[in-house]
């Protein structure tokens, strides 16, 4: 794949990282297709649509100390594979969990994607 190709596909989901962690919900929302879907890997569907993964992130994105901090990223066509570790306020309190994301890139958008969600670190000290 063409270097130029690559930064296609991995643009919508480096902005809405961006957005993600600044917190906004419409310049997050800008990044993902009208009718994508979002799952639990490998399967478990979790979102059908932009309005739903919107309804997901709104209550989210008031966590004071939400941040995905990039691990490791891959392309492989129109795949981006990201490996991050997120910083959130779980319900036992702020923590943070491994995640492994893949999302398939159509069109300039995120069409798919998946989280495979590792095991939740609680504490105020994590590094």
């Amino acid at each position: 794949m063409s270097e130029d190709l690559s930064e296609a596909v991995v643009h919508p989901v480096r902005m809405q990282l961006a957005a993600y962690n600044a917190r906004d919900i419409d310049a997050f929302m800008a990044w993902w297709a009208p009718d994508c879907q979002y799952y639990a890997f490998p399967d478990q569907r979790l979102a059908n649509g932009a309005d739903e993964i919107r309804e997901r992130h709104i209550e989210r994105f008031k966590e004071p100390n939400l941040h995905g901090r990039l691990l490791n990223r891959m392309v492989m066509g129109n795949l981006v594979i990201d490996h991050e570790t997120v910083t959130r306020t779980f319900p036992d309190g702020p923590g943070e969990v491994d995640v492994i994301c893949l999302y398939e890139v159509t069109d300039g958008k995120i069409a798919k994607a998946w989280f495979r969600v590792g095991t939740m670190r609680l504490g105020e000290d994590l590094s």
